[in-house]
């Protein structure tokens, strides 16, 4: 994961078929992923969308 990414850890997910899923949008705060979320339910409601935090594990020195 870039930094880029590390910066905007919350996420509108949609689940896919065979256990993936597919980010629409990353965001810094879970205030805006909810707004997201809301504007995508109203455009597309057969769809189910969720909200996700991703983090990436540290390196650690036992790890390198």
């Amino acid at each position: 994961m870039s930094y880029k990414d590390r910066l905007f850890p919350w996420c509108v997910i949609t689940p896919q078929p065979n256990m993936q899923t597919r980010i629409l949008i990353r965001c810094r705060r879970r205030s805006d992923a909810e707004a997201y979320q809301r504007f995508f339910k109203a455009n597309d409601p057969t769809v189910s969308y969720e909200i996700m935090f991703e983090v990436t594990p540290e390196c650690t020195n036992s790890q390198q």
